[in-house]
């Protein structure tokens, strides 16, 4: 079959040139934002008296009905079409004659795919950040849940000072709200209309562009038509948002699949989230947890695919571009799917609080609050520091702790140290004290969960 571009050649391509430079087993999926900037376009014709208000609705009802049809599937996509656009626009003029093939006036593809492409990303912008909060909703139900579980915190992986489970949860939380920051910023780059700039140089006809824009809901169009039909930085900064969001989820999975095993035990992933092993019975394998933490390569590899494609292209439009689209797609899947996941995993999940408190208990978590202890005595930091040191090192030797360290042991250390300083040392005392904002004594928690709840149900 001839191709609609016949004209200065015949129209005519080997099979396998076809197959190498189609599109449409992946631009499909924009069906519904190529019909709707279609709509658009024919109302922007006719306002412009470009074509007739009576070609422009024959054209609009042509294409609700083709939109009805692949939805209801009563009409499947044709693969042996170039892309999205042709199919629309032959199916269009199979349906309602000659005034199908007047739709493209004043348009190109290279406009029109970009423009699909924005809608497309807008769509997918918005569910993601509505999974994005739910996710950070589950994170936040969970904070609340164990505001008060004392657990060691770490740095170096190395246990450092006692925090509350809830406290380190929220610090996930507040990634993820920075994680929506970030996508709705980018929101605001991909409302620009490129729709107008054709293939590269604009239109000799009388068109609105801003009428058309308005129509589609975006806030502006493109300045400079060779800039709206050859850059894909939108999608880059969107691709490059998700490599971010995914590298949280990706810290947050590690944490998990550490804290689920038996040498942390501090936490329980529900059996709906977990697989077990095809020859080791006792198995409760984090394989969510785990997934995530390895897809978050295949979205790294997304953006870094974008980039390699974009970074040597003189302008205007190339057929490079057309390898944004898998890219941009998988890196948006990958994403809602990691999101869903994460969400109900987190739901499920179940503290083992005792574990928790055991492990603070013996890692001499509290040795920061000794020297602070110090400090109030009268000594300088640098000598609490050090002594503070000494107590441990000998709390080691001897097999005991700072809370069963005797009165008279500290003394031998410094004879400034009195009864008091076992409720210095004291766990829950320590993790009260922290009342700075955004530490992790109770009323701190609450509060960041209170400012993340306002935030995300604006």
């Amino acid at each position: 079959m001839a191709k609609m571009w016949a004209g200065v050649t015949g129209g005519e391509t080997a099979g396998i040139a076809d197959d190498f430079n189609s599109s449409i087993k992946f631009d499909s999926r924009m069906a519904k934002q190529d019909i709707r900037g279609s709509m658009a376009h024919a109302m922007m014709l006719a306002h412009a008296g470009i074509i007739t208000q009576a070609e422009s609705e024959l054209i609009i009802d042509g294409l609700e009905s083709i939109l009805e049809d692949l939805e209801s599937g009563k009409l499947a996509i044709d693969e042996t079409s170039e892309d999205i656009h042709m199919f629309v626009e032959q199916e269009l003029t199979g349906r309602i004659g000659d005034a199908g093939k007047k739709l493209h006036t004043a348009r190109s593809r290279n406009d029109q795919v970009a423009l699909d492409l924005r809608l497309y990303l807008l769509d997918e912008s918005e569910e993601i950040l509505a999974k994005i909060k739910n996710l950070i909703s589950a994170v936040v139900g969970k904070a609340e849940e164990y505001k008060s579980a004392i657990m060691p915190g770490y740095t170096h992986l190395q246990r450092a000072q006692p925090v509350t489970f809830g406290h380190h949860l929220m610090a996930y939380a507040m990634m993820l709200l920075r994680d929506t920051e970030r996508i709705k910023e980018c929101k605001k780059r991909i409302n620009v209309s490129p729709i107008g700039c054709c293939a590269l140089a604009g239109t000799a006809y009388d068109t609105d562009r801003r009428f058309e824009a308005e129509e589609l809901g975006f806030g502006g169009i493109c300045l400079n038509s060779i800039d709206g039909v050859s850059d894909r930085d939108f999608a880059a900064e969107l691709l490059s948002d998700i490599a971010i969001l995914m590298m949280h989820l990706s810290r947050f999975a590690e944490e998990i699949v550490l804290w689920s095993s038996w040498e942390f035990g501090f936490i329980s992933i529900s059996d709906l989230f977990i697989t077990g092993s095809s020859i080791m019975p006792q198995k409760k394998n984090p394989d969510m947890a785990e997934l995530v933490r390895g897809k978050t390569g295949r979205a790294y590899g997304d953006l870094f695919a974008l980039l390699t494609v974009l970074k040597g292209l003189p302008l205007a439009y190339n057929k490079d571009m057309q390898e944004d689209k898998e890219s941009v797609f998988d890196a948006c899947d990958t994403a809602k799917a990691c999101l869903d996941v994460f969400a109900g995993m987190i739901c499920g999940m179940t503290a083992k609080t005792e574990n928790m408190r055991k492990a603070a208990e013996t890692g001499f978590i509290n040795a920061t609050d000794l020297a602070d202890y110090l400090v109030g005595k009268g000594l300088p930091f640098r000598d609490a520091y050090k002594t503070a040191g000494r107590i441990v090192a000998e709390c080691m030797k001897t097999g005991k702790v700072l809370e069963t360290f005797a009165l008279d042991d500290y003394k031998a250390f410094c004879p400034k140290i009195e009864e008091d300083v076992f409720e210095a040392v004291d766990l829950d005392a320590c993790v009260t004290r922290r009342k700075s904002e955004g530490g992790t004594s109770v009323g701190s928690v609450e509060a960041q969960i209170a400012f993340v709840k306002s935030v995300i149900l604006q």
